[in-house]
């Protein structure tokens, strides 16, 4: 019993482990939202995304998750006719990040709410194993 809660909470700590970095990459998209080029015409911040895969583990014979890559995303940047901007093309429009802030605030709920859940997992088989712990003394 011990070593499917044992393996139950590494699966679980694998899913917080790529949460956590995919929390990270929407922060940075989120705090990147505004950020223009440094010179006139220049691309600014693009946004990144996360894609996950899974990883076998063959010590234990079980599956995990895993960040398998963090990529600009392709979609077009937003273009605003600031003229007076110091960033602006020679048409007067500005390249801002292609940073949707719903798409992010529903991203970032999503990966909370599903690091809160392997949270929840891991604290679970911690207090069984103990538990189990605890009746095994009780029983000598």
């Amino acid at each position: 019993m011990s070593d499917a809660l044992s393996m139950a909470a590494s699966i679980a700590a694998s899913g917080l482990h790529a949460q956590s970095v995919r929390l990270r990459v929407v922060s940075e998209n989120l705090a990147n939202s505004q950020s223009t080029a440094q010179e006139a015409g220049g691309d600014p911040y693009a946004r990144k995304v996360v894609s996950f895969a899974e990883m076998i583990d063959d010590r234990q014979g079980s599956a995990r998750v895993r960040v398998s890559e963090i990529a600009t995303d392709s979609a077009p940047f937003r273009l605003v006719h600031e003229p007076g901007h110091p960033a602006a093309n020679a048409e007067g429009y500005v390249r801002f990040p292609n940073v949707n802030m719903i798409s992010e605030v529903a991203d970032m709920r999503e990966a909370t709410r599903s690091y809160e859940a392997n949270l929840q997992l891991v604290r679970q088989a911690r207090e069984m194993i103990s538990a189990t712990i605890d009746l095994l003394r009780t029983s000598r």
